[in-house]
């Protein structure tokens, strides 16, 4: 097994801004209610009910996720740019329609954990402008038994949306030397090849080389250069702006890294009227963290709905989620060490924002976990 250079397009159609992060995005909810319909099915339960939960959970996960993101990691933004924090528009520093950028999985959690409080003890209607909350009590839903059952679907949520992350070329591991690593080369691309950019397209291929311990590994990168440019030309813009690009900005450096006391070395070749740049660069393999924990969330996906399925409408309110809170924040705690730090602030702390925010959740999961095999927990649910 090598390492990977991954170059993907994260839009699946550009002139209509359709990314892939979306359509996973839209696909993990797709899929958890129809797991949704089938828990409430074998235990008798109304399956429109899944239709009103599947409601609450979208536009708790989004508003949630989005103002996770802004007070944990962006709080200027409510500041400085309060109009873009659910805008796909961004207004600063330049106006381009870029989605919904930012989300935070805490954040994501809290508000599905208002939510569900919500839909456990209220009707809620909005009807000709009227909002109308009506209490209510589901039968065999209290707060916990909802919270076990969605929990099994927010496990496979969960994986499609770190899935999105990596087609995103986000939320990016540390450096590694280990042959699993990711050479994540998209954004290079794109910082070459935008407009007024005198470079067609780029490619990229591996070279056989050394492994340093900081995950560097010789790559050619093979920029296609538009009609147009001589040789003279191509080679004044490599030693040139080029190699400037390269060794000075951090977004490129930190992906695909040159020794800006070193010379370039390159070749040209020419075909059908083109010159073909290949440059031997270096690459820096990082942990695909996004693969590790949508591949942890689809495992725990797996032994949620097998704890479920044991005894389904008997299982013990608070046994599925708390195992849920306890393995998933535990192995977000762990993964944190191999995953680059989102925002500058959090380099000055022991920890970083993610894990901080994962302790209080793993203690609730434990604490959720323990009380579910008390004698108490059962009796209480076996009356």
């Amino acid at each position: 097994m090598s390492f990977i250079i991954w170059n993907v397009d994260p839009q699946i159609v550009s002139f209509l801004v359709v990314r892939w992060y979306g359509l996973l995005f839209a696909m993990g909810f797709i899929v958890s209610q129809q797991i949704l319909y089938y828990v409430y099915r074998k235990e008798g339960k109304d399956e429109k009910d899944v239709d009103t939960l599947t409601i609450f959970m979208i536009i708790a996960t989004i508003i949630g996720a989005r103002l996770g993101h802004v007070f944990f990691y962006e709080p200027h933004m409510l500041l400085e740019r309060p109009l873009e924090v659910f805008s796909p528009i961004q207004f600063y520093p330049e106006f381009k329609i870029v989605g919904l950028r930012g989300l935070a999985s805490h954040g994501g959690g809290i508000g599905i954990l208002i939510a569900l409080w919500l839909y456990s003890r209220y009707d809620i209607t909005f009807k000709k402008w009227k909002f109308k909350a009506t209490k209510i009590k589901r039968k065999g839903q209290n707060y916990l038994q909802v919270l076990d059952r969605v929990a099994i679907v927010v496990a496979i949520t969960a994986c499609f949306i770190r899935f999105g992350n990596l087609m995103n070329s986000e939320i990016v591991g540390i450096p590694t030397d280990m042959n699993h690593g990711i050479v994540f080369a998209r954004n290079v691309s794109e910082s070459f090849t935008g407009t007024g950019s005198p470079i067609e397209k780029i490619s990229y291929s591996k070279e056989d080389g050394e492994v340093s311990e900081q995950g560097f590994r010789p790559i050619q990168m093979h920029l296609t250069f538009k009609n147009g440019y001589d040789e003279a030309k191509i080679r004044g813009y490599i030693d040139g702006h080029f190699k400037k690009m390269i060794t000075t900005y951090s977004y490129i450096s930190d992906n695909i890294y040159q020794d800006s006391n070193k010379p370039m070395v390159y070749s040209l070749e020419q075909k059908r009227g083109l010159f073909t740049a290949h440059v031997n660069v270096l690459g820096i393999s990082r942990h695909p963290a996004q693969l590790y924990e949508s591949i942890s969330s689809f495992i725990l996906f797996i032994i949620l709905f097998l704890v479920w399925n044991q005894k389904r409408e008997n299982t013990v309110p608070g046994r599925v989620f708390g195992i849920f809170l306890s393995v998933l924040f535990g192995l977000r705690f762990l993964y944190e060490f191999l995953k680059e730090n989102q925002v500058a602030f959090e380099d000055n702390l022991p920890l970083n924002m993610g894990q901080w925010l994962s302790i209080p959740l793993i203690i609730a999961g434990v604490i959720i976990l323990v009380r579910s095999f008390s004698s108490k927990a059962t009796l209480e649910h076996t009356q």
